[in-house]
This record gives C-alpha cells, structure tokens and sequence, in this order.
C-alpha cells in the first residue's frame, strides 16, 4: 500500500483548522501531520515535517500566506503549496500564484474536491477553481508578458512531443494522466516536463502553464485543471 499523503493545514482559525482535518482524515489516503497559526509557524512546522502538501490560507496576522509561500518556495523549492481563500481575495491569489502556489482553491468547496485538489498537487500537477480560471490566466498574462515573441529565443525549439506534453501540462493533467493519454510511461513523461521546464526558462508548472498560455497552447481553458 502507498504511502499516505502527508499534509500541514495552515489557517489562523483554529475551528476552521480542525474542519479541514476532520474532512481530509475521512480518506484513507490523507493525513494531516502538522497545523500552523500563521505564515512564521508554517515555515517552521514545513522545516521539521517536511509534508507532501501545504493547504495555505491566504489572510492571516503576521505573515500572510503570499509571503510564507514565497518563503517556502525560496527556500524549499520543491514545496506544494495550495492557496484556499474566499472570493474577495482575488488579488492576494494572484501574488500567492506567483509566488510558486500550485493551486487555488475556494473555501467553500467540498470535502472530495479538496481531496482531489491535494492529490492533483502531490501527483505533480496544479489545479485553479473553475469559476476563476479564465480571470487568473488573464491576470498571468497582465502581469507578466512574454519577454520574447512565442518560441524565439528559446535556447533550444520545443519538439513536437514537447509540445504536446506542454499543452496536457497546462491542462492541469499530471505526469500519469500525460503518460495514458500519449502512452508513454510516466518516467519517461517525467523527463519531458523537465526538458520543457529548461527550455522554457521556468521554475515550476504553474510557470509553464502560463507560458503555454502566451505560445497559444491551452486550448482546454474552459477545465478546472491549471
């Protein structure tokens, strides 16, 4: 049996906290090993838990979960982060995303769609709730344009299977789900994304997919997968 995935739930409403856990210890494959108070706590707790997801809020006092996602990236650069936030609070998911979060979640989602959501993120992929997809890649593309035009001054072309890796990868599908769709196995999926990462000069997917935005290569921009 797998082992499961281990999770530190950030949020400085203990109740809320304490709900979380209730829901994702409902699956047999998800376990909560850490909560933190506040964004100076969650660097502390990652630092000796070193969990497989980390669920952030964003508002919290101190440091909020944009600056502690920054931290952790910068710090832990293989760091999962997952934002969850309310509706108001568009323009701090905007910097969390930037800051190398991997996911946006609303607060008011279910119990089976957080479960999926922190799956997705372990398996290595990122996922943006559905109904503010459009607006986050819209904002992506604002906030950061393209340095160069599309595919020039890449040290190295994309491939055509790169290519078709890239749009799957913006998509939200993960190294698995690449691997069905293409049949490649899912190592050999894996030494794709990484070509793709350098090529593109990005640090992570959620960087790649925002590049795949700019090279016209999301077409699936109406799903909830990033």
């Amino acid at each position: 049996m797998a082992e499961p995935i281990r999770i530190l739930l950030v949020d400085d409403q203990k109740l809320m906290r304490e709900g979380i856990r209730i829901l994702l210890e409902m699956e047999p494959d998800l376990v909560v090993v850490g909560e933190a108070g506040d964004g100076q706590a969650a660097l502390a707790a990652y630092e000796d838990l070193q969990p497989d997801v980390v669920l952030m809020d964003i508002r919290m006092p101190g440091m909020d979960g944009v600056e502690a996602t920054w931290r952790l990236r910068e710090r832990w650069p293989g760091a999962r982060v997952v934002i969850l936030t309310t509706f108001d609070d568009d323009e701090y998911v905007f910097e969390g995303l930037r800051a190398g979060a991997l996911g946006y979640l609303l607060k008011d989602v279910s119990g089976q769609e957080l479960a999926e959501a922190v799956r997705t993120v372990a398996g290595g992929g990122a996922l943006i709730e559905p109904s503010v997809a459009r607006k986050v890649l819209a904002e992506f593309a604002r906030l950061i344009p393209p340095s160069r035009p599309p595919e020039q001054g890449l040290p190295e072309p994309l491939s055509e299977r790169e290519r078709e890796v890239l749009r799957l990868l913006a998509q939200g599908l993960s190294n698995r789900e690449i691997g069905q769709r293409l049949g490649l196995a899912e190592g050999t999926v894996k030494n794709y994304v990484s070509n793709i990462l350098d090529k593109l000069g990005v640090r992570d997917r959620t960087q790649a997919a925002v590049r795949a935005r700019e090279l016209g290569m999301n077409h699936d921009a109406s799903s909830s997968h990033f």
